[in-house]
Order: structure tokens, then sequence, then C-alpha cells
């Protein structure tokens, strides 16, 4: 009987040891920083839209291309990582990286206070103006005040729908700048804020599209990836591999690439 308690005793020690060495495991790999966690992975996982030329988007043959794009990948191969591509709808690309299911969000995402708030973000990349666009026989609407009252169309939760709301706008939601310019061209909305870039790119391949620009914002917007709060050695490095691209003139190269023009400076 005593044999018997002395197992049992011994077997409820050995037990509680690794219990207790368990515990300590996950509590250091719930310790770990985002920068070891992806090196160890060797993967960064990026979330994108894949609808936002010459941003983000799918090629004649269907594959993932775009400055943010080449951009991410360039910036996963400095750090030494596989860059892998998530794509969702843009209300859907912070969720997935307060979840934890990105890493980083490479999509044209321009620095605003209230971001600033829940994010931390790198080193600039891309400075962009955001436009008013109208149709070319639109005299209504020739200044941001002049979009009282009037409708637009952005993904909801975007800076362009919060400008516009900010003015006075009553913004409709979308999922793609196409879908976004056809409301236009079709009169269903009275305008819509973009990236003048997007713009002029759109205005390239759609050569007679009833469109203009009437207003631009008067202070380039800062364009960065946000990175969840709480993680200076992962956005350190985020921030060496943008430095680099920038030093060595390949982020122009990209920029040049995409947009006709160099928007990185």
């Amino acid at each position: 009987m005593k044999k018997v308690f002395k197992t049992a005793i011994l077997a409820l020690i050995v037990l509680l040891a690794f219990s207790s060495c368990r515990k300590s495991d996950e509590s250091s790999k719930g310790n770990e920083n985002l920068l070891t966690t992806v090196e160890e992975r060797g993967k960064l996982y990026i979330g994108t839209e894949g609808t936002w030329a010459p941003w983000t988007y799918h090629d004649e043959s269907n594959a993932l291309v775009g400055f943010d794009v080449e951009v991410a990948t360039r910036i996963a191969e400095i750090m030494g990582l596989e860059p892998v591509f998530y794509e969702s709808e843009w209300d859907g690309l912070f969720a997935g990286l307060n979840s934890g299911r990105y890493d980083i969000v490479a999509n044209g995402v321009e620095v605003t206070e209230e971001r600033a708030q829940a994010y931390d973000f790198s080193e600039p990349y891309a400075y962009i103006n955001t436009v008013i666009i109208v149709r070319d026989d639109n005299d209504d609407i020739k200044s941001f005040e002049d979009l009282e009252g009037k409708t637009t169309a952005n993904t909801l939760a975007s800076t362009y729908s919060l400008l516009a709301e900010s003015y006075g706008a009553k913004a409709t939601g979308v999922d793609s700048l196409a879908d976004t310019i056809l409301l236009v061209e079709q009169g269903r909305v009275d305008a819509t804020l973009n990236a003048d870039v997007s713009f002029f790119d759109y205005m390239k391949v759609h050569t007679d599209a009833p469109l203009k620009i009437v207003a631009e914002t008067d202070t380039p917007s800062k364009v960065s990836i946000p990175v969840r709060k709480g993680e200076p050695e992962f956005l350190e490095a985020i921030d060496d591999a943008i430095v680099q691209l920038r030093e060595s003139g390949e982020l122009k190269e990209i920029s040049i690439k995409y947009f006709g023009s160099d928007v990185t400076e």
C-alpha cells in the first residue's frame, strides 16, 4: 500500500514538473517578438486588396502584381523571408492585421492621426495627392467644399470615403476602383475621391472615359506600411529594407514602372 502511495506521489510530482515546463515554454513563445516569429517561420504574411491598379491588381495572366506587391516582395526578400500574399477587401485588411493573420498590410495605406493611434507606421515609401473625380459634364463640383450634400463612391472606411464624408458627402460603398469609376460614369453618384496616380493610370487604359479631375489636396499624403503596436524590432527591419530600396534607386524604378513617374520622394 505504501509502495503504491509513493508511486502515485512520484507520478504527481513528475506531472506537475512537466506541466510547469510546458507552461514556461508556452509563456516564452507568447512573449516572442514578431521579428523572431517571422524569421523562424521564414515567411512574411502580407495583406493586400488585389483590385486597385496600379498599386495591387491582377494582370492578364491573373498574376498578382502592382507597385505595392513589388515593394512588399522586395522588403520580404531583403529581410531574408518569403513573401506570402493574402487578398481581402479593404475593411478586412486591418481586421487581419489586428488578428495576426497578416504581419503587414501593403495597399497604399495613407498615414492618418486615427490610424497612427492604432498602428505603428514604417518610413513612408510613397506620397500621393487625393483628387476629386467627376463626369466631364459635371460643373457643380469644383472644390472639396462643393461635396456638401453630394454622393460619392469609395471603399467604406477608406481615407477617401472619410474625407468625402468630412465635407458633408454621403459615401456609397464599393469593392474596387473599377466599380467606383463605373458609378461616376453612369451618373449614379456625383463624384469619387482617389489617388491622382490611380486616376491617371485608369485614363491611360480608358482614354475615352468621360471623367475629369476638379480639385486635389494641397499637401501630399504619406503612404506607409502599418504594423501592430509594440513591435519595434520588426518595424526597424521594415524601415531598414525601405531605406535600402530608396538608396539603391530600386524604389524609384518600381514607381516609374507602375506609375510612369516617381511617387517615392
